[in-house]
């Protein structure tokens, strides 16, 4: 149905895609994997009209097609749902599905028709919530599933889904796959992008593996093992994901929270992290983990609770007071919360300690020399420190995100879905950072959706439900099943 003919993008500093050969067929799930910086994003947005290409054509039924925006692409059928949110929130629902296309009668908005349809798009991504909900009410799974609905509601015989489950929870990714099989029988193709492989492996029809720019294959469903997939996205045997755990060191905590509670989200947490230590936090999503997070940094108030910092309890009501008391957390939104993409890898960097570098205006050496540090630490893949952030993969943004936190001095890294949206190979990265920062010293608390990063990665869990610790976890009791129980509040099956 879709073919893409030696598509080349070329960018002032890169070449996005190479004479890229790939086709798309009618009424199937194709998924396309690669590391960050291979070029998926780039083809996508080629796809729907966001880039026109340096060189090669797209062809549409076996004619060739270009589209200069993305209104050109939608006219014939090609929807893309980005994996950052293209919503306002001060609309509702309905009002955001149909948002640049709103139905009128007489010349006015017929917010009943529009209802009236929202409604049915809703029940088709089985959301639990209103059209008439205001969408900033809405949680980000939530917001996620509007996105989908407003693509629906397109004519639409291709769709484009850049990591649709990244915020979704087990339950909502199963309604999503449902979905998919729905709109699959109707003859619609999906363009799959994950950096889930098992999820691939579950979902998908074909999957193709990008690298460079560049095709490297396309395998069947039953060819695709997560393992050979990964393989041929970083071109290299992947050695075990995890590093080997270390044990760390003996001694008190060095934070306690006591009894913490946020209106409307936290209604009880307690737990102690030590130095060295990596404790998870787990839980479906609406458990409380972020929102718990956020009040032990100053993100967010809390309504009732002590946090302890050595021993001390200390007054943390806003981001400055956990800076003093050495706290840094991470955001799980690193777009919208973790960087400010307009500006630069040097400004960003450096900007939660900037009064560290002022004295009194800002001394650019001394900052220059502190961030190329950091890019070598951390192996940020950058040109230039002062070309836009927002230019860099998930995987580097992502790392900008935590060089910014660790620049502050903090001896309590609280890291909120690290891996979120980037490629295996960066996820190792990661996880390599994450161990050598314990390894130093740094007591490191991990929110993660993925229980096998949870389990590879830390030495105890704790798992919340309802903004309640159900329990914690620890050596061989960490187990899916186990984190899975408690999260969900089921008691385990006991064989006869």
């Amino acid at each position: 149905m879709l073919e893409v003919r030696g598509l080349t993008k070329v960018f002032p500093a890169t070449r996005a895609l190479d004479g890229l050969d790939l086709a798309f067929e009618k009424g199937e799930v194709h998924g396309v994997i690669g590391e960050n910086g291979a070029g998926k994003s780039t083809l996508m947005k080629i796809l729907s009209g966001i880039y026109e290409p340096t060189e090669g054509s797209v062809l549409l039924d076996g004619q060739e097609v270009r589209f200069r925006k993305p209104g050109d692409a939608m006219a014939k059928g090609i929807v893309m749902i980005h994996q950052e949110l293209n919503l306002v929130d001060d609309l509702s629902v309905a009002e955001n599905i149909f948002l640049g296309r709103e139905r009128t009668a007489k010349g006015l908005l017929d917010r009943a028709a529009m209802r009236e349809a929202a409604v049915e798009l809703l029940k088709q991504v089985a959301a639990p919530f209103s059209p008439d909900t205001r969408l900033g009410d809405l949680s980000l799974a939530a917001k996620q599933l509007v996105e989908i609905a407003k693509a629906i509601s397109y004519d639409a015989r291709l769709i484009i889904m850049d990591e649709p489950t990244a915020v979704l929870s087990d339950r909502e990714t199963s309604a999503l796959f449902e979905l998919i099989a729905r709109l699959k029988e109707r003859g619609v193709t999906v363009v799959y992008i994950s950096h889930i492989l098992s999820e691939l492996t579950r979902v998908c029809d074909r999957i193709t593996v990008m690298r460079d720019g560049r095709f490297v294959a396309t395998l069947p469903k039953a060819e695709a093992s997560p393992a050979w997939l990964a393989r041929l996205m970083v071109g290299r045997e992947l050695e075990d994901i995890y590093p080997p755990k270390t044990v760390p060191p003996a001694g008190d905590p060095v934070l306690t929270v006591k009894g913490l509670a946020v209106a409307d989200w936290v209604e009880d947490v307690s737990l102690s992290l030590r130095k060295g230590e990596i404790l998870g936090l787990a839980g479906l999503v609406g458990s409380g983990r972020t929102e718990a997070a956020e009040a032990i940094a100053g993100v967010r108030r809390r309504a009732a609770g002590t946090i302890e910092r050595d021993g001390e309890v200390r007054r943390i009501r806003r981001v400055a007071d956990g800076i003093r008391d050495r706290i840094a957390y991470v955001s799980e939104d690193r777009k919208g919360c973790g960087l400010v993409l307009a500006m630069d890898t040097e400004e960003n960097i450096t900007l939660a300690n900037l009064r560290n570098y002022a004295r009194p205006v800002i001394q650019r050496k001394r900052e220059r020399a502190v961030v190329e540090d950091w890019v070598k630490q951390l192996n940020i893949r950058v040109g230039d420190v002062r070309s836009p952030v927002v230019n860099l993969s998930g995987g580097n943004q992502q790392k900008v995100a935590v060089a910014k936190w660790l620049d502050t001095k903090p001896e309590v890294l609280i890291l909120d879905e690290p891996t979120r949206g980037i490629d295996v190979g960066s996820k190792q990265e990661i996880y390599a950072l994450i161990h050598r920062l314990a390894s130093e010293g740094l007591a490191c608390l991990l929110i993660s959706s993925e229980m096998q990063e949870l389990i590879g990665l830390c030495h105890r869990i704790v798992v919340l439900r309802e903004g309640r610790v159900m329990g914690e976890l620890e050596g061989d009791e960490m187990t899916e099943e186990k984190i899975m129980y408690l999260a969900a509040g089921v008691e385990p099956e006991v064989a006869a």
